[in-house]
């Protein structure tokens, strides 16, 4: 009786994990070929796209190969954002260069050590702390102030941005005939800068807000010192119109 020999079956074709690596990047191009249909495109360039992923067997239902080779320059649309994201990356381009305008400035006029200055959502923060500004509970000037201010003048001049002059306090209250609370304190000394600013140095009204914010948004919290001190300031916030 003649016996057959059970042959081995051999799996024909690649390997199972090739068949989900190359569903894989079939959606991924998929992905691409949607975001290149909301943009404006170089036709020729999207030709080329489109054929460079049919010579490597995806768009035509073969199988992918995996060749190690150095990474080639992709060759994106020449346009691929909506009118909005357009305008958007616009602002923050400025927004980065009136940051750099700012530092320079500050660099140059040798007033890093009395503003501190930080990139916000918002806009540009200049930091000032009070003891710079006012004397404790006071919204009147100091002559140290009145310098700096005078300097911060010819920055602003150069930036036709609104700016909104925010004041803060630190928690301790406060309750004298001309500021009852806090509220009153931060509020007087934002206007006293914003008064300084269009007074002194003839800067378009238009173009400020002052503000106080009392003891309400503070730093850091207040239950040290320096962490008191840190709070109490005045901040020249530049914002993104």
């Amino acid at each position: 009786m003649a016996i057959k020999k059970e042959r081995k079956k051999v799996e024909e074709g690649a390997p199972a994990w090739m068949t989900t690596y190359s569903d894989l990047m079939t959606q991924l191009v998929v992905f691409f070929v949607l975001l290149f249909s909301f943009s404006v495109l170089n036709q020729q360039k999207f030709q080329q796209f489109i054929a460079s992923y049919q010579g490597m067997g995806i768009l035509d239902g073969g199988v992918s190969p995996i060749v190690e080779t150095e990474p080639a320059p992709a060759d994106y649309p020449e346009k691929l954002e909506t009118p909005e994201a357009a305008a958007a990356l616009a602002r923050a381009q400025e927004m980065m260069e009136t940051y750099q305008t700012v530092k320079n400035f500050l660099t140059a006029n040798g007033l890093e050590s009395m503003v501190e200055v930080r990139y916000e959502e918002r806009g540009i923060a200049l930091d000032i702390k009070e003891r710079i500004l006012f004397d404790s509970g006071r919204a009147d000037l100091k002559p140290e102030a009145i310098k700096l201010l005078d300097k911060l003048s010819g920055l602003l001049s150069q930036i036709p941005n609104e700016v909104r002059v925010e004041g803060y306090t630190d928690n301790r209250p406060i309750h004298t005939i001309q500021f009852p609370t806090n509220w009153e304190l931060s509020t007087a000394r934002a206007a006293r800068v914003v008064r300084y600013f269009i007074e002194e140095h003839h800067l378009k009204p238009e173009r400020f807000v002052a503000i106080g914010y009392g003891e309400y948004r503070p730093l850091y919290p207040n239950d040290t010192p320096e962490h008191m001190a840190e709070n109490r300031r005045v901040v020249l916030l530049i914002g993104t119109t």
